[in-house]
């Protein structure tokens, strides 16, 4: 028997639940009950059952599709926080070329770089960083000198 959300299967006390349905509702429920060949209560109760089952798998598939968008926008920031997010090598005055001893990423790319990887580590005015000590980036990642083009 149903109680608010929980279901007592070995509960055997059963109540009666009054309610006003229009006469047509009625006449529908008596003919189908009829052609079952099972008593209108019966019916009725098997209905409100299966309407319950039905509304829980509906929630389901609702919570489902949202915990889906609610990922989906998520992956969807970071990608644009990391496509609007400033350069994180900007503060970065020079760079020394290490192995790495503990799996970090670079910040650049965000590529993992597991220890024995060579990287580059970018030397930062703490100062100026913000507090930030140190970063990484990967050899595709570090800046590179571009020679001036000449205007002659």
């Amino acid at each position: 028997m149903y109680h608010g959300v929980t279901h007592k299967v070995d509960d055997k006390k059963e109540r009666v639940l009054h309610t006003r349905v229009p006469a047509v509702l009625e006449a529908e429920l008596k003919r189908f009950a009829q052609n079952l060949r099972v008593p209108v209560s019966n019916l009725v109760r098997t209905i409100l059952e299966d309407a319950i089952v039905v509304a829980d798998a509906a929630g389901d598939r609702v919570e489902g599709r949202l915990r889906k968008a609610a990922s989906q926008l998520q992956t969807e920031r970071e990608r644009l926080r990391r496509k609007i997010k400033a350069d994180p090598l900007s503060d970065v005055y020079a760079f020394q070329e290490v192995t790495i001893a503990q799996p970090t990423t670079c910040a650049k790319c965000d590529v993992a770089l597991g220890a024995g990887d060579h990287a580059h580590l970018g030397l930062i005015d703490p100062t100026v960083s913000g507090g930030i000590a140190r970063i990484f980036v990967c050899s595709t990642c570090l800046p590179t000198h571009k020679p001036e083009e000449s205007t002659s």
